[in-house]
């Protein structure tokens, strides 16, 4: 009986040692050794970072003097003082409801229809719709065709139709600046996420399609939506992950097109506000705290549209 307990005391233990992190990491260390060095440059160059602005913007730091700890007056000053925090908070939001799901459905059908095509063909259109992301010239284009002169292609175009009677300055008026610096992101928001896309839909199970049409799938319409979307969570999961970020960090767009800041900071995002305030005016802790309120906002709709996906994927 004694030696009967023994051994159950013995089982129980190992069985708590094999469960033990210590052991788990001793067992996998091959595994933790191959994923150190990228675990290391996360900590250094994404981690400490987010700390270190975290930390910043509880500051009254300058970078020519030491931080002076401030309290939450960053904060309050951000969200009751700062006039102009407003008007780009209101453009940050809705370049990302705007340009985030529109691009989003936008990368998703064209990589559709595009795997419908030949091999060949497939290769070309999937490198002409990515060419505006890797295109160096791309706002050279623009800037010429946005002109605020006559001699823009599109104003040019729109006087010799009668649409309209003067050139318009599309990237000076404020009235059109917003709209202008969208469509300009539009036609460049076929990144990374229409890659996974592609990527995804041609890796598919051709068997699930016939299994598909044995169970009374009938049209590509239903194969879109009881199949392929279904079997495409991790492409649509790590697409949302891409175009949130994407649509909450537009920035390099504005400068180039319309100036920094832009007329009356009309079309300014948070992210070229943080730039402003901090390379400018030398204003880091304060710039940490715009950078910290950015961070909560894209960490919050990537929390949501991942649940929201991970359901869908379940359904």
């Amino acid at each position: 009986m004694q030696l009967k307990k023994q051994k159950t005391k013995d089982k129980g233990a190992s069985a708590i040692k094999e469960y033990s992190l210590a052991y788990r990491i001793w067992k996998y260390r091959e595994s933790y050794q191959l994923i150190f060095p990228f675990m290391l440059l996360f900590f250094l160059f994404t981690v400490l970072p987010v700390l270190s602005s975290i930390t910043l913007s509880f500051t009254d730091f300058n970078m020519l003097s030491m931080p002076n700890f401030v309290g939450f007056d960053n904060y309050e000053r951000l969200l009751l003082d700062d006039d102009i925090f407003l008007i780009v908070f209101k453009n940050t939001l809705v370049f990302a409801f705007i340009t985030g799901p529109i691009s989003y459905i936008l990368s998703f059908l064209f990589a559709w229809l595009i795997n419908e095509l030949g091999r060949v063909l497939r290769a070309f259109l999937t490198l002409i719709f990515y060419l505006p992301v890797l295109s160096g010239s791309v706002f050279f284009i623009w800037s010429l065709l946005l002109s605020s002169d006559a001699y823009g292609m599109i104003n040019g175009i729109l006087l010799d139709f009668g649409i309209i009677k003067e050139p318009v300055a599309w990237l000076l008026d404020q009235n059109t600046l917003l709209f202008s610096l969208i469509v300009v992101q539009l036609w460049m928001a076929l990144g990374t996420g229409f890659l996974a896309f592609v990527a995804g839909l041609q890796s598919m199970d051709q068997s699930m399609f016939e299994a598909a049409a044995i169970d009374g799938v009938s049209n590509r319409w239903q194969e879109l939506f009881y199949v392929t979307l279904p079997s495409m969570s991790h492409q649509l999961l790590f697409s949302a992950v891409m175009q949130i970020s994407a649509s909450f960090g537009v920035g390099t767009v504005i400068i180039a097109l319309a100036g920094f800041p832009t007329t009356q900071y009309s079309a300014d995002t948070v992210v070229t506000y943080i730039l402003d305030v901090g390379t400018t005016r030398f204003e880091m802790g304060y710039a940490s705290t715009l950078a910290v309120v950015l961070f909560g906002m894209m960490f919050l709709t990537n929390f949501i549209i991942t649940n929201l996906l991970r359901r869908f994927s379940a359904e």
